[in-house]
């Protein structure tokens, strides 16, 4: 934080902050750590900067996952390629405009897992004389039927239901197989909490990392048993699958030849607790204290970006500074903030700083981050915000 002091004299509170240097430090080890090409999750970085960036920072880059259709044709028009369109899409003008820059050379690819889907992208594609290439989203959580261990996402839960699937690819001409994912959610996206302080955080860690173990027999067979069967009746491209959470897993397992990284990179607090990263904060904000409320209890203006998922405390930003902590029964403000100093070492005036619980959502409250490396100011970089964008 004594870095921060000098780089960001000049910069009025509130704002948000990117350290170049952790930044590298967190590409250096996704670089290491990655022996299959990286394909960037733009959704927790949300910055066009930053994503060429750490396009050119990575050793094998294959591309980008995007999260909307608007936000696919925004980065196309600012010079990216090789997009996977991470979720189905209905937005029928945005469809048609990503299949002419396709048509065109751009190598975009669209996620199904339903004949809906489908009957869409072929009404779009045959009207525009050309061909929408699909990945097929596969779901490979795991039901343990007591408990649901994964997202409910795609319907996609078993070989019958894939291959009903692809049995009526023979009526859309102008869908053509591309790509397949498997998405193993309850790895890279479920903290290991083995590290916490509460108890019952504590026993749910447990709970989690054995749910884990067992389910890693389940995502195998399953994934390697449907790409498989596409396979039989497609070439595919690639193979998608992992997360910030399960880098080394996934890279291990051979069916797959991609893995999407996104929160690796800037390394929010939900990620403090994985058992397999060592990460740099990354990115952040900054507020300034504009009140005392006694000799440990101050105030600071805003402070109020809660995470979005599952309501809880893990929702909440974190101070870089462990000494300070939200009050419980106020957490952090719409517009102002009360916190405990446990130091008492802050006067009103000073400034701190926090990371927010996910990675890019932080760039939907600001327009700007502001860089350092080391001690030194390195300029704004603008967020989609910034750039006046906004696609959710």
């Amino acid at each position: 934080m004594e870095k921060f002091i000098e780089a960001f004299q000049h910069i009025e509170r509130p704002f948000a902050w990117l350290d170049y240097e952790a930044l590298d430090q967190n590409i250096d080890f996704v670089n290491a750590l990655a022996t299959k090409p990286v394909r960037i999750a733009t959704k927790s970085v949300r910055s066009v900067n930053v994503l060429k960036y750490i396009q050119r920072k990575l050793n094998n880059c294959a591309g980008f996952m995007t999260f909307t259709a608007a936000e696919s044709i925004y980065l196309i028009e600012q010079g990216l390629d090789h997009l996977l369109l991470g979720y189905p899409t209905f937005e029928e003008n945005s469809i048609k405009k990503l299949l002419t820059y396709s048509k065109e050379g751009k190598d975009i690819t669209f996620m199904v897992d339903a004949i809906e889907q489908m009957e869409l992208l072929q009404n779009c594609a045959a009207s525009l004389q050309t061909t929408a290439n699909i990945c097929i989203d596969i779901n490979i959580s795991t039901d343990y039927k007591w408990i649901y261990f994964g997202t409910k996402r795609s319907p996609l839960d078993s070989i019958q239901k894939l291959k009903n699937l692809t049995d009526m690819l023979g009526d859309y001409p102008n869908v053509r197989i591309h790509a397949v994912m498997g998405y193993e959610a309850q790895l890279a996206g479920v903290p290991d909490l083995s590290h916490v302080a509460s108890a019952k955080m504590r026993v749910k860690g447990v709970l989690i990392r054995r749910l884990k173990k067992q389910s890693l027999e389940k995502i195998t067979a399953f994934r390697r048993l449907a790409v498989a069967h596409v396979k039989s009746i497609a070439a595919l491209a690639f193979v998608n699958g992992g997360g910030s959470g399960s880098i080394a897993y996934t890279c291990a397992q051979k069916e797959i030849t991609e893995i999407t990284v996104g929160s690796a990179f800037f390394a929010p607090a939900l990620f403090d607790d994985y058992d397999s990263l060592q990460l740099q904060p990354a990115v952040g904000f900054a507020l300034r204290v504009t009140r005392q409320f006694d000799s440990h209890t101050f105030v600071c203006q805003g402070g109020g970006y809660i995470a979005s998922g599952a309501i809880g405390e893990d929702r909440a930003p974190v101070f870089l500074n462990k000494q300070y902590q939200l009050l419980p029964l106020e957490g952090a403000g719409e517009v102002q903030t009360p916190f405990l100093d446990a130091s008492a070492s802050l006067k009103v005036g000073d400034t701190v700083y926090l990371r927010h619980a996910k990675a890019g959502e932080l760039c939907e409250r600001f327009a700007v981050l502001h860089c350092t490396r080391g001690k030194s100011y390195e300029g704004p970089i603008l967020t989609y915000r910034g750039e006046q964008q906004c696609f959710l």
